[in-house]
């Protein structure tokens, strides 16, 4: 299960399993599962004589797994390449068709019906609690933050929440000791449009579960046996969030940034692929590489993947088909979830598609001292530099 905080004690590096015959329990002398900067996959493991931990196999399986087809690379100087562009246009197409296919079938669309059923004049801003639908039987709550003051069509950002209590952390209303999480309370602050959704298993579309049931686990069981992907589900959802942004009175819909920490990071990769109307976005807490986040068990959850995902797509394909709009990545240098390390060296890759869509100033990479965390001293005034500042109408 992922938490937003570190997981004390696991060492994303070491498998811990014992690889004699059987294997399936924790010994001592544990496997080194090798982390290197540049190439995360492939690697290769011992292969015992039997084998009974489900995990160690997967290992096994990763170690073997080739990406089908992946980012074209530059070297120095060659991003400039006319025939660099040519390559990179193609996989861009090709990488578009596997992620559409991976994504699966989309929800059809129904009316936004869009409601607020409550306003409250906050400090800088009035939170109105609204209401929209996604499809027919499904609806999303959500905060949409109004700074005051605001009179004209201006920037806006879709804020998506990490693993916790949903949209009331981002706003500021619930802490869970992750710090800095209020982002969308702080971007409201700043002036911005903000609209914090509910993702799907969390907040108030959070059903009951034992205790020893994880939602957004229980949420992937139906979702296989029905064929579809609660990933997918949660970015039609924020999709139609953009609707809602971009017919809002008092929003430009030129300008319409995304940000996310932990899963919030997963959708705003994600979303930023997909859909052009997100004109810049920050990534916090999980740029990196999923074939190294798949070496950390209880690391990913049943929202934040994609059948066959492992070998067809990787963060850094997202990346390149957000170029040349402006993506800035945060990364904590003690976030054992998504290292640091990992995330530069995939920066590093990103850097040449940017270098030849001629938008080098467009990517920025905030790594900071820090856990897995929001960390904000770049974002803002990235956002700023790319969707036009709000009138900041509380301190900062």
């Amino acid at each position: 299960m992922p938490a937003d905080p570190p997981l004390d004690g696991v060492d994303s590096v070491d498998a811990g399993v014992n690889v004699g015959t059987p294997v399936g329990t924790p010994v001592d002398t544990p496997v080194d599962l090798p982390v290197d900067a540049a190439v995360v996959a492939p690697f290769e493991l011992p292969v015992p004589d039997r084998n009974y931990s489900p995990w160690y196999s997967w290992m096994v399986r990763l170690g073997e797994t080739r990406h089908v087809d992946p980012l074209p690379t530059a070297g120095p100087g060659d991003a400039s390449d006319p025939g660099y562009g040519r390559d990179l246009a193609d996989w861009r197409a090709r990488c578009r068709a596997r992620l559409d296919t991976l994504l699966g079938p989309m929800p059809a669309r129904v009316p936004l019906r869009l409601e607020t059923l409550e306003s409250v004049e906050c400090d800088g801003y009035r939170r109105d609690k609204v209401v929209f639908d996604t499809e027919a039987m499904m609806s999303v709550p959500a905060y949409l933050l109004v700074p005051h003051g605001r009179v004209a069509p201006g920037p806006a950002v879709l804020a998506a929440h990490g693993h916790g209590p949903g949209k009331a952390e981002a706003c500021g209303l619930e802490r869970t000791g992750t710090p800095n999480a209020d982002y969308g309370h702080q971007l409201a602050l700043r002036g911005y449009v903000v609209l914090a959704p509910d993702m799907r298993c969390f907040g108030e579309r959070l059903d009951w579960n034992p205790d020893d049931h994880y939602a957004c686990d229980t949420n992937l069981v139906h979702a296989v046996m029905g064929g579809l992907s609660p990933l997918t589900q949660n970015l039609w959802d924020l999709a139609r969030g953009l609707d809602v942004l971009e017919t809002h009175p008092l929003v430009d819909a030129r300008r319409i940034g995304m940000v996310g920490l932990s899963y919030g990071g997963t959708v705003t990769l994600f979303l930023a692929a997909l859909d052009e109307r997100v004109a810049a976005s920050v990534v916090s807490g999980y740029f990196s590489s999923w074939a190294e986040s798949h070496k950390m068990p209880w690391n990913m959850c049943g929202s934040q993947v994609l059948p066959g995902m492992l070998g067809q797509l990787e963060h850094v394909d997202l990346g390149a088909l957000i170029s040349p709009r402006p993506l800035l990545v945060e990364s904590g240098t003690r976030d054992d979830l998504f290292p640091a390390t990992v995330a530069a060296a995939e920066v590093d890759k990103l850097r040449a598609v940017y270098g030849a869509d001629g938008a080098n100033d467009r990517l920025e990479h905030d790594v900071f001292e820090g856990i897995h965390e929001w960390h904000g001293v770049e974002a803002y005034p990235f956002l700023e530099r790319w969707i036009g500042p709000g009138d900041a109408v509380g301190s900062r």
